[in-house]
């Protein structure tokens, strides 16, 4: 059992499926738990820059002259960099009350028309008022902020520089998605990386189910024509033909090679069948035809002769049976390998069997009860079904004494067909029901008197049964009645179901 599952493809794919599942989540858990702790280095990391810039700024400030007109945007620039924008903003001693700061420099260089509309929006994001506290505390501030369009985020640091008894505080801006292309300001679903890694996961999945939906639409087309070619319905079909996956043509071939070995195997197999059948039939039948003139020449008186011609006919009888039992095996054989399936409706096929059997129930006074369902239909050769009612029937009528009854019943069920043949005969010992279906088997005593009633019980006749009822995909079984005799079920699949 382990071994079967696990050789399993479905098995497999479903283990696939839960990497491809898994795998995703627990790397990205990974690599977030990782841009976490890189988001907090780099933020650490921007604010100690900003803090050195305002420590390098401290002595040029001390020798600014807060009285004259200033401009700082020179000593800005020398600590400027892609994506930073550095403001130096000056609070004179008299508007420390007011919380008023002015603007002394920018990098990069902002034009005076720009600098209202900055100072606006510092005061909007409450920047302004922060610098106040700043300067109050002495202590540096961050704030992070979208731009008014909600595209970017900014952070801007906030560090007070305490220089010639004034305060000035330095505002350092930065947009948080260029900070080494880590997350911060944003999901780290939307990072490239891991949109890019996305891409690629999805365009691997899809590969995988396109290859295993291919895989599975393959096998089934085999299988489809594995079906058709078994059934009988598709003659002319080839796995060739029906292949869309070029590395499989090689097994296609393979499998087309099979098939017409197997059905020249069920041509040589007839045509032995028939050579046979009929090289024994002609000398048998010659021979029948010499014993006639010798049957009338010997005369009744002596008793001695007419033993031995008796023991004669007796003996062609049984040669002949036993070449027909041959021939219908060996062309049983042939049908199993190559032989149409088509929707048979049974109980017309009991009845057939029925009259042909006519005679010898009557000869043994036993009576045949037929419970038949109409279009009780299955998918088989005619041919089968014929041999295995005609063998079931006899081997019932044979083991039934005179005078008994012998019951047909033949169901259709939703999915399946179930036949069953009950007699009243002895029934079969509890320890050799198991072997009951086996070839060469058989229960049936020798009486010694060389007559030919167990000439066509050689032990294959319920061997074939059981073999063409699991060819056709059913089940057959045996057992004993309470009361006395025999009852054999035959299950085989509804017409369209197999």
């Amino acid at each position: 059992m382990l071994r079967r599952l696990a050789d399993s493809l479905t098995l497999k794919l479903a283990a696939l499926i839960a990497i491809f599942v898994a795998l995703p989540v627990v790397l990205y858990g990974q690599f977030e738990s990782a841009d976490r702790q890189m988001r907090v280095l780099v933020t650490r990391a921007v604010q100690d820059r900003s803090r050195l810039i305002a420590d390098a700024l401290g002595p040029v400030l001390r020798e600014v002259d807060t009285a004259a007109p200033m401009s700082l945007n020179r000593e800005l620039a020398r600590y400027a960099s892609s994506g930073t924008v550095l403001k130096l903003m000056f609070q004179p001693p008299a508007e420390r009350t007011a919380g008023k700061f002015y603007l002394v420099g920018s990098a990069p260089l902002r034009q005076p028309e720009e600098i209202a509309a900055d100072l606006e929006e510092l005061g909007k994001l409450g920047i302004l008022k922060r610098l106040s506290q700043a300067c109050t505390w002495d202590a540096g501030d961050e704030i992070r902020y979208r731009q008014a369009d909600g595209s970017v985020e900014l952070l801007t640091s906030i560090i007070p520089i305490r220089a010639g008894g004034v305060c000035w505080v330095l505002t350092s801006t930065h947009v948080t998605s260029d900070f080494l292309n880590t997350s911060i300001g944003r999901p780290y679903w939307e990072t490239r990386e891991i949109r890019l890694a996305a891409a690629i996961y999805l365009v691997v999945a899809l590969l995988a189910v396109l290859i295993a939906v291919s895989i599975r639409f393959s096998l089934r087309r085999f299988r489809t024509t594995a079906d058709e070619i078994a059934l009988g319905r598709g003659r002319d079909a080839t796995f060739a033909e029906r292949n869309v996956v070029p590395e499989l043509a090689g097994v296609a071939r393979t499998f087309d090679r099979l098939v017409r070995e197997l059905r020249r195997v069920s041509r040589d197999i007839r045509q032995t069948a028939e050579d046979n059948a009929h090289s024994f039939k002609t000398p048998l039948a010659a021979v029948q035809s010499a014993m006639k003139p010798v049957r009338r020449a010997v005369p009744e008186s002596d008793q001695r002769a007419r033993r031995a011609l008796e023991i004669v006919d007796s003996s062609l009888a049984r040669l002949l049976k036993l070449v027909n039992a041959v021939q219908r095996h060996d062309l049983g054989a042939a049908d199993l390998i190559d032989a149409p399936r088509l929707p048979t409706d049974v109980a017309p096929l009991i009845e057939e069997a029925a009259r042909h059997f006519q005679e010898i129930l009557a000869s043994r006074r036993q009576r045949l009860v037929l419970r038949l369902d109409r279009d009780a239909r299955v998918r088989a050769g005619a041919g089968m079904l014929e041999a295995v009612l005609q063998a079931v029937l006899e081997n019932a009528i044979s083991f039934s004494p005179a005078g008994a009854a012998i019951t047909v019943a033949l169901r259709t069920l939703p999915e399946t067909v179930e036949l069953r043949i009950e007699d009243e005969g002895p029934g079969i010992d509890p320890a050799q029901r198991p072997h009951v279906f086996e070839r060469y088997f058989s229960s049936r005593p020798d009486d010694g008197t060389g007559s030919d009633r167990g000439v066509e019980h050689s032990g294959i006749g319920l061997w074939m049964v059981r073999r063409n009822v699991e060819a056709l995909g059913g089940q057959v079984s045996a057992d004993n009645l309470q009361g006395g005799g025999l009852s054999v079920v035959i299950v085989l699949p509804r017409a369209g179901r197999f």
